[in-house]
């Protein structure tokens, strides 16, 4: 946590563990699930289950295995401090929901499709500049390299949870202690450029 707090400080936000609605930007009841074109896969009771221990634990002050490091190449990145498992739940994507409309011309970095709506002034965005957790600070691959695929090693899954949509990023294979944790930032639009990434 020590690791996280100074990333956040660095970066001006501060930590929430929550989708945060704030006024003028997208209300709660804007997040449903069921406005995703092409429908969303809903998380399964017994996932859903372990979502919630998840949660659980962390407002206990029980952390998954992580510790953000600066790299002077990547900026922060995020690590492993213990073996984490295949489809392990790393953590849940975060910070405050807005419209995309309201944000297409944002400059942040670290924006997350949340809903891909057939109309899109009702598709919304996660904006962690403000508020956010561990999530913000892990990288992604290079989409353009023969590499960038081998790094990966998490993925990013959008779930229905009672009727809202989540995303939550998951471990994709075993992750050793001490390695950096990726995941593609395209894998849903393929509009994020990342050729510039190591």
């Amino acid at each position: 946590m020590a690791s996280l707090a100074t990333a956040l400080i660095a970066t001006g936000a501060d930590f929430r563990n929550e989708l945060t609605y704030v006024p003028g930007m997208a209300p709660r009841s804007a997040n449903c699930a069921a406005l995703e074109q092409g429908g969303m896969q809903v998380l399964p009771k017994e996932d859903m289950e372990t979502l919630d221990l998840c949660k659980n634990m962390m407002e206990r002050g029980e952390w998954p295995p992580l510790m953000v490091v600066f790299d002077a190449r990547e900026g922060f990145t995020v690590e492993a401090g213990k073996f984490i498992k295949d489809l392990t739940i790393i953590t849940e994507y975060v910070g405050d929901v807005d419209y995309l409309e309201n944000r297409e011309n944002d400059d942040g970095d670290s924006m997350m499709t949340l809903i891909s709506a057939a109309d899109p002034s009702k598709s919304l965005v996660i904006c962690p500049d403000k508020r956010s957790n561990i999530a913000r600070f892990i990288n992604g691959i290079n989409n353009h390299t023969p590499d960038g695929k081998k790094k990966q090693n998490v993925k990013c899954v959008r779930f229905d949870v009672n009727g809202e949509c989540r995303v939550l990023l998951i471990a994709s294979r075993d992750i050793r202690k001490g390695e950096r944790l990726y995941y593609d930032y395209n894998g849903y639009e393929h509009e994020y450029p990342t050729e510039h990434f190591v």
